[in-house]
């Protein structure tokens, strides 16, 4: 129904945007990383997926048709809903759900708040097969056991997954791939 939103972001919250389009504001859920790239009074455009259920009318918005698509592939999982969905689009980048799909990692998707241990083994599994469809499917950059130590480092000391895999992209590709350089390194962002 509603593919595309085009509009003024009028107001933020905690996850969501009202977009003005028209002089109608559009209440979108969008995922962490978008919400964070808006500003106030800024246009924005978004890929939209309207959610029609018995007793729930909802939209959620993307940056890219990429991630929509991932969010309805998401969807189709048993047991994940569009919170989870998002939750997991606001968690993990594009990337990272492909790196975890084909290195076969359900711990990178049990580190989503709400999204346990065999409810990631479903999304592993339903991702699976789905993935070479998906345009930008390819060229993987791979996830190391490094990166995830790093990730779980920067968690136990109270940073949130978004904020931990930021930190972890930021780092310069001439880092030693060890541990406690890649650490170092990523503590340095938050400074």
């Amino acid at each position: 129904m509603i593919s595309t939103l085009n509009g003024l972001v009028q107001s933020k919250e905690k996850d969501a945007l009202v977009i003005n389009v028209g002089g109608v504001g559009f209440h979108v859920f969008v995922p962490a990383a978008t919400l964070d790239g808006c500003e106030l009074n800024h246009n924005v455009g978004l890929f939209t997926y309207l959610l029609v259920r018995e007793n729930i009318l909802a939209l959620y918005g993307f940056e890219s048709e990429e991630q929509r698509q991932y969010f309805l592939l998401l969807l189709e999982v048993n047991g994940v809903g569009p919170k989870v969905a998002l939750a997991i689009l606001s968690s993990l980048s594009l990337d990272n759900i492909r790196n975890a799909v084909t290195a076969e990692e359900p711990a990178i998707f049990s580190r989503v708040p709400g999204v346990g241990r065999k409810t990631a083994e479903k999304i592993l599994l339903h991702l699976k097969d789905k993935l070479p469809t998906i345009p930008g499917g390819t060229g993987l950059q791979e996830f190391s056991d490094v990166d995830g130590e790093v990730l779980d480092a920067l968690t136990s000391l109270g940073y949130s997954v978004v904020e931990a895999q930021r930190a972890i992209q930021s780092i310069p590709k001439d880092v030693p791939q060890d541990v406690e350089s890649k650490l170092l390194q990523a503590l340095k962002y938050f400074s």
